[in-house]
């Protein structure tokens, strides 16, 4: 399997458009979706990312590397010090770091490297049927 990279850098831009969508723009959306889309869709954009640079890498393997991923991101986020604080109060830092740990994101996460997952998984599924 070798993804193409020009469609999964565009899919990434897709998902960092709507994450970004839901944080910052104030969409009329239900709560549960400001609440979580964008924690999903963040983890979406890193199993996305991941099929960029390693782009025949198989799927578990990406999925796997995810989820490692997102989750040391979100246990980093119990240690407080000054100077990864201090990171934390841009834009971009609060974004990638966060600011504290939540059970909820480490689910997030789950479902928005699951749906990377599934998504692949019944795309190639279907792309090696027609072969």
């Amino acid at each position: 399997m070798r993804r193409n990279r020009l469609i999964y850098f565009m899919l990434t831009l897709i998902v960092m458009t709507m994450g970004l969508a839901i944080r910052v723009s104030g969409l009329p959306l239900p709560g549960f979706i400001t609440t979580y889309g964008g924690d999903t869709l963040w983890a979406l954009m890193i199993f996305l990312g991941l099929g960029i640079v390693f782009n025949r890498m198989p799927t578990l393997w990406s999925t796997i590397m995810a989820l490692l991923f997102c989750y040391s991101i979100e246990v980093s986020q119990l240690y407080q010090g000054d100077m990864i604080n201090s990171i934390r109060q841009t834009t971009l830092g609060g974004l990638i770091l966060g600011f504290g740990f939540l059970w909820s994101d480490i689910i997030c996460y789950t479902i928005g490297v699951g749906i990377g997952f599934l998504g692949e998984s019944l795309l190639y599924a279907r792309v090696k049927h027609m072969e």
